[in-house]
């Protein structure tokens, strides 16, 4: 299953086309909204959530809500299109006063987009590279949402940190839905939720913008899936890839992550024993991954993400056009999108995953592979008697 987008940030819509889908997937469109709505929350978010309600608009491939194998496309409206026809204007001239930007922003793609495309004007870069294709992104694995949820793997997140403020928790404690989500930053300890909320009024102030940190979770995983026997197909590889496919992600790491180097062995990998007829761990400090491949103990995937590049205080730069220094361009954006970039690395893990399903148990329709499964499952359980 492989995902396509387009369109810019203030073009008239988003588009994602899925591939590969197997036939016979019931697809709730709700539940896809669901994460649209998750990825415009979070404190912090800028004037461009007032303005736009993101829904999701399947025009193909479902039929009386179940995939029928062919490719599913999706759109979502821009409603700020209104606003900007005259100058994203997809032919004709373009206007006299026109808003060129000649001003890149210091760590965003505006300069070396540029460069790469001998562009003078840096819209015609950060309109496709804006976060703003995320809510494409989350649109389109939101179908191998669904599908991880017909085989029982459920895919959460929740931040971890935001600036300098940590919540103070263990990657294998469970956190309900619900303490996440009626959370203003989506983080589930209440203090630490109070504090980010403060540093990010701090930083709106000051005219600066924050990153932090999120985790990703999947449960219900059965063992085996990925492999050992190529690099790029290890599903570590395949995970990390994905999740640093997100605009500003700088860090990947899986369970202990960078915490592992700095013990012993012993302090570090998960003894093997038998519970419940299935052979389990008894600790999950690789995160639910060995040898490139799912252990049948919960995923856990963090990331960390960099402060957004747009500042209302900007940094210097170079004019395009007079080649004198200038302060960069300002764009309407937000303050911090830790929350909004958790949801979206959900959807980017699920995707992941769905593929492994789909290569080891059959891609062609649903009824098939989850006969394959179960059949995988009661090979398993004889294995442990």
């Amino acid at each position: 299953m492989h995902y396509i987008t387009a369109g810019e940030s203030h073009g008239p819509c988003l588009t994602a086309i899925v591939s590969g889908v197997p036939a016979g997937l019931p697809v709730n469109i709700a539940n896809i909204n669901s994460d649209l709505r998750r990825r415009q929350s979070g404190y912090g978010r800028g004037g461009r959530q007032a303005i736009e309600t993101d829904t999701a608009d399947i025009t193909s491939g479902i039929r009386f809500g179940v995939t029928t194998g062919a490719p599913v496309s999706i759109t979502v409206r821009n409603r700020d299109w209104e606003n900007w026809q005259t100058h994203m204007a997809h032919f004709g001239d373009a206007p006299a006063n026109g808003p060129r930007e000649v001003t890149p922003r210091p760590g965003h793609a505006d300069l070396v987009g540029v460069l790469r495309t001998n562009t003078d004007d840096c819209r015609n870069i950060l309109e496709r590279a804006s976060a703003r294709e995320t809510a494409a992104r989350v649109a389109a694995c939101g179908i191998a949402k669904e599908l991880l949820a017909a085989v029982g793997v459920e895919v959460t997140s929740y931040v971890t940190g935001i600036g300098p403020v940590q919540m103070p928790d263990a990657a294998d404690v469970v956190h309900e839905p619900v303490a996440i989500e009626f959370s203003p930053v989506r983080c589930p300890d209440d203090r630490a939720s109070e504090l980010m909320c403060r540093e990010i009024d701090a930083a709106k102030e000051a005219g600066e913008s924050l990153g932090g940190t999120f985790r990703v979770i999947a449960t219900g995983l059965v063992p085996g899936l990925g492999t050992y026997a190529a690099g790029p197909d290890r599903l570590t590889s395949r995970l990390g890839a994905a999740v640093f496919s997100i605009p500003a992600i700088k860090g990947v790491q899986f369970g202990l992550g960078f915490e592992a180097a700095r013990r012993v062995g012993s302090a570090v990998h998960d003894g093997i024993t038998l519970g419940d007829g299935c052979f389990t761990r008894t600790s999950n400090n690789a995160g639910g991954l060995e040898g490139g491949m799912t252990s049948g103990m919960p995923l856990v995937v963090e990331a960390a993400m960099k402060p957004i590049p747009t500042l209302m205080n900007p940094l210097d730069t170079v004019n395009l056009d007079t080649l004198e220094r200038e302060e960069a361009s300002r764009e309407r954006s937000d303050v911090c999108a830790v929350p909004a970039a958790a949801v979206v690395a959900e959807g980017e893990v699920a995707m992941v995953l769905a593929n492994a399903y789909l290569e080891a148990f059959g891609d062609t329709c649903m009824a098939d592979l989850k006969a394959n499964l179960e059949h995988y499952q009661a090979r398993l359980a004889t294995m442990a008697r």
